[in-house]
């Protein structure tokens, strides 16, 4: 059983109109980090919700507990969440959650997916293919300094302060999933990363453009932000576009 939820890292409903679209945040992190961009979508009509993914925001031991299933059906039941109360229904996902988000995509009926900071792959590293042994002597992982710009949202970002050795291995076969579905997309797609993340170099976004075998992918490439673009100092970019896309796609239809 889950643990109490961190003050803060609670999910977040916010409804409007018929258009809704599910916020997923990353790895470790909580709803908190897509607030921001949920209230700006909120306030443009679109009904919001920002899901929180099993084992997170609560106690890092959960989330060892976890597999990359349990934090797809937190997806599934945010996705039929809204699928209740709107027409049009769209996902985004920051990091871990834009794997999730391109993952749903390719077999849950959607209008279109935005995928932010997401990794195509994980930085080489030997231990990867042995952290699920490896987890049993070396439980969590530092996590090293933030690469967020903006020293206020930084301060008060929600997170776990490790990684957890076990959860990375999920990570890993999450990413695998992903490579093996993205022939199963066929709905509109936007990705967004920054030239400065430290975590998902621009590299990741040309590799999902070579591979991707959707018929409308569209890309944004910001300049200063660092990982968790949904807080950094080119935000409002971001939502903006997010908006856009999002009225392209369902309200320009009606």
């Amino acid at each position: 059983m889950e643990k109490m939820t961190v003050p803060g890292a609670e999910p977040f409903f916010l409804p409007a109109g018929k258009t809704g679209c599910l916020l997923v945040h990353g790895f470790t992190g909580t709803p908190k980090e897509m607030r921001l961009m949920g209230d700006a979508l909120n306030q443009q009509g679109i009904t919001v919700y920002g899901v929180r993914l099993a084992g997170h925001g609560t106690d890092i031991k959960d989330m060892s507990r976890m597999r990359w299933r349990d934090w797809l059906t937190s997806v599934e039941d945010g996705l039929h969440l809204l699928r209740g109360c709107c027409d049009h229904v769209f996902i985004a996902g920051l990091s871990m959650g834009g794997l999730l988000s391109l993952l749903a995509a390719s077999y849950l009926p959607l209008n279109g997916a935005i995928v932010m900071s997401t990794p195509y792959q994980i930085e080489a590293d030997w231990r990867i293919k042995i952290a699920k042994p490896l987890s049993l002597l070396v439980p969590f992982v530092d996590k090293g300094r933030s690469d967020t710009v903006d020293k206020e949202t930084a301060r008060t970002h929600i997170d776990y302060p490790a990684y957890p050795t076990r959860s990375i291995a999920e990570l890993m076969d999450l990413i695998k999933a992903v490579h093996a579905n993205l022939k199963y997309i066929h709905i509109p797609v936007l990705m967004i990363n920054s030239r400065s993340d430290r975590k998902v170099p621009e590299s990741h976004q040309q590799w999902y453009t070579s591979h991707f075998q959707g018929n409308d992918l569209e890309t944004l490439m910001l300049a200063e932000s660092g990982h968790v673009i949904t807080e950094d100092v080119e935000r409002e970019i971001v939502f903006a576009r997010a908006l856009d896309f999002i009225h392209k796609h369902a309200l320009g239809d009606e």
